[in-house]
Formats: C-alpha cells, structure tokens, sequence
C-alpha cells in the first residue's frame, strides 16, 4: 500500500536470529512503496548494551535492508512517556503498586482462584487499587485501572491485517483478561505497553508488524491509543520462526544468530530462504 508507514522495533539485548530476520524482512515487504522505520527499543538500559546495537545495524544492512535516518531510541523519549503517564494520572487511571512478583503469587495461592493468565502473565489482583498516586515512592509501579480505562475508553475496534486473524476485532473484559497492567515500572518510568504507542503515534506508523505472540497485548494498545487520544493504526501479526522442537526463537538461541549464519558463510539471500523469503 503506497503510504504505508511500518517500523521493526528490536531490543539490543542480544543478537538477532531467524526470527528477527523473518520480522524484518516482513515489515519491509509491507511497507512496499512506502516507509520502514528501525526504532531501537533501549528502555531495560540494564540488559542492552551498544554493541548489540551495532550488530542489529550490521546484519540488516548485510540484510540488504535500509531506513531513515536519524533512528529512535527509546532511552531519548523518557519526556514524552512522562506526559502520557501523567495525562492517565490526571483522568484517574492509575495507582501506584508495590506488590512484588512473589506477593502476586500469593495473592493467587488459594486453589479455588485458580491462577489466571494474561498477556504479561499472572493477571494481577488488584491488591494495591485503592492506593492514590499521592503514595507513590521511587520503589513503586504505576498501574493503570483497567475497568476504570475501559469505562472511560467505551468500545474498542482494531483492523488486523495478519493472515491468522485477519478481520475486524472487538476486545472485551480487560479488566478480567488483562487485569491492570504495568505502565511504569521500577527505574525505567514506563514500559512496553506505554512506550510503544506513544512511539508508534509520533512515528506515524500506519500498520504496526510484529510476531504473532504479540496479538494479545493488541488490546491494551489499541485501549491507550483510545485514552491518549492517539491514531488506532492496522495492525500485521506474522507467523513465528521455530525450532525443530517447535519452540519460537529467542535470544538466548545462539545457534540460530544471524552472525553465526553469516561467519559460516551463508549469503542473504540463502538467510532469507531459510525463513521463507
């Protein structure tokens, strides 16, 4: 679609593998005609490091891949998720929550609770509700009220454009399926889910391409776009690269990085054949 505005948005946290190549390559082939933008995803400033970075620049260069310059970073947007954050706080979406992941599993303990499960894990009980953001300490997460977000938000709609779902989606019940969700977390003053839509919006992204293990974290997306007043983009998630096992790719999978590929001599065009393209 000419127009079309995608964006491959990876962590330096590691080297890329297969996976990332398929992703790469897919954001490229849909932004055809039009802009593929590379965002480096740097907020867990604990675990990236420059030289992954450099090495993400390298192999989708060898990759044969090119985008606009200058790239942006996350860790030079912590303004910009500051205003978003406070713009929730001033609607009275959030609250300030010390729970650890230990207490979170004690919440849940009791058999007949059973343990529910969301896209960011164990859906949070909502132990720290009643808490106001006048409490909140340096140690503290900043949550969002999820029935509040969706009774403030009304309905929700995203267009998915991926070949699995593709269609019109109507997300309901985050509050039962998501729970509240973590918008700040301790020492990176926001997270995945905040920064990514604020980016996404100053970016101009029309049509946001990512891995299939994403699809339901699309609602909580598609809800802060509607809160923040943000553009609802279409949205493309793709197959996953596996392994023989059938377990999806990840960093920590050295066998499958790019630049093992590469330094046994495999040509970009043999990488991309391996990920069916």
């Amino acid at each position: 679609m000419a127009g079309r505005v995608t964006r491959f948005a990876p962590s330096p946290t590691g080297p890329l593998h297969l996976g990332h190549a398929f992703s790469a390559l897919t954001v490229w082939q849909r932004a055809a005609g039009g802009t593929a933008l590379l965002r480096i995803e740097d907020i867990d400033r604990s675990r990236c490091r420059p030289e992954w970075e450099a090495q993400i620049f390298d192999d989708l260069h060898w990759l044969g891949l090119a985008w606009s310059e200058p790239v942006l970073r996350q860790s030079d947007r912590g303004g910009a998720y500051h205003a978003a954050l406070d713009r929730l706080t001033a609607m009275g979406l959030t609250y300030p929550c010390r729970c650890s992941r230990a207490d979170i599993r004690a919440a849940l303990a009791a058999p007949q609770e059973g343990v529910p499960v969301g896209p960011d894990g164990i859906v949070y009980p909502g132990t720290c509700r009643g808490r106001p953001m006048a409490e909140a300490g340096p140690d503290d997460a900043i949550r969002l009220d999820m029935a509040r977000a969706e009774e403030h938000a009304g309905g929700l709609r995203f267009h998915e454009t991926g070949p699995e779902a593709e269609g019109w989606h109507a997300p309901q019940d985050l509050a039962r399926s998501v729970g509240d969700v973590v918008l700040a977390r301790r020492g990176f003053g926001t997270s995945y889910h905040l920064a990514v839509v604020v980016d996404d919006a100053a970016q101009g992204v029309t049509e946001v391409v990512r891995g299939a293990d994403l699809f339901e974290a699309t609602a909580i997306h598609v809800l802060l776009q509607r809160l923040l007043g943000l553009p609802v983009p279409d949205f493309h998630h793709h197959r996953l690269i596996r392994d023989a096992a059938g377990k999806r790719l990840a960093k920590r999978d050295d066998s499958k990085a790019l630049a093992k590929y590469r330094a046994e001599g495999l040509s970009p065009a043999e990488v991309r054949a391996l990920v069916g393209f």
